[in-house]
């Protein structure tokens, strides 16, 4: 007998032939263990049709699966340690680059910070399906603009005048042209800066430091025929800082966001700009205090 409840569940997808559905399995930053992909494969050649599917959100889906087998599949998900994942109006799987464990451009570890936003927002119910991926720089690989939440590690190059050699190394890797050699010196244009650090990974001397780590927070991308880039709603400087901030968002989307339209295209009518301006005055940097 089918579980009618397991497969209303976002992870249970009905194929185009509705004799089959697919599976789609909860990974968070999309990293498993060896051991995990070899019982994925077990899983798959047992109740599926042994071929697995990379999703473009990182997360793994077992396809043409009898759904008289659903229960069966999940207990052997859970027991692996990769259960059922997310695809309807909720929290779906959340993205992360490689971070500073493997990536040089990296400004900030993802992994870990991807397994946190996971495990306090992931498959919440929802009007609409949000997004949630993290970039640990402003390359921006996975995209994170183009999701209802992204999340951009980036740090702010420090040069103290009369430690610059004049070498020129920063200039030649500066993508944005933000950086010229005047007077034997490096300088720094802020305007076309985008805080990506790359100066500061790059100086053969290790003469320029970060001034300011943080994140960068932006809500409201869209993705699809008419992509759109998501604003930015805060900067913070800590992962729990990052974790209660997507919190905040997630709760503030299930109370007042509509259905059946994307985030992007209701950021007004749900009051966006106040709940930013709240969020704002309580994780934004402080202003000093005049004495």
């Amino acid at each position: 007998m089918q579980d009618y409840t397991l497969h209303s569940r976002g992870g249970i997808i009905t194929e185009r032939n509705s004799d089959y559905a697919t599976v789609r399995v909860r990974v968070p930053a999309g990293v498993l263990s060896s051991a995990q992909v070899k019982q994925l494969a077990k899983i798959s050649e047992k109740f599926g049709d042994g071929s697995l599917h990379l999703t473009m959100r990182q997360a793994v889906e077992i396809p043409h699966v009898n759904p008289d087998n659903l229960k069966k599949i999940a207990n052997a998900l859970e027991k692996n340690g990769t259960p059922i994942g997310a695809e309807y109006n909720e929290v779906v799987n959340i993205m992360a680059c490689p971070g500073t464990e493997r990536c040089k451009y990296s400004n900030c570890e993802t992994i870990d910070l991807a397994r946190k936003v996971d495990e306090r927002v992931f498959g919440k119910e929802l009007p609409i399906r949000l997004r949630i991926a993290i970039s640990g720089c402003t390359y921006m690989c996975n995209s994170p603009l183009l999701n209802d939440i992204g999340i951009i590690g980036r740090i702010r190059p420090l040069r103290i005048p009369g430690l610059c050699t004049g070498c020129g190394t920063c200039v030649e890797y500066c993508k944005q042209c933000a950086i010229a050699l005047k007077n034997g010196a490096s300088v720094l244009d802020e305007s076309k800066c985008v805080q990506c650090g790359i100066c500061i990974h790059s100086c053969p001397y290790n003469l320029l430091k970060s001034e300011y780590a943080h994140y960068q927070i932006t809500v409201g991308g869209r993705r699809g025929a008419s992509p759109a880039a998501g604003k930015e709603l805060v900067t913070v400087e800590t992962e729990e800082e990052v974790v209660e901030v997507v919190d905040r968002i997630v709760y503030w989307i299930y109370r007042t966001a509509w259905s059946g339209r994307p985030l992007a295209d209701q950021m007004d009518e749900i009051g966006y700009d106040r709940f930013a301006e709240g969020i704002q005055r309580e994780f934004g940097p402080k202003m000093p205090v005049a004495e």
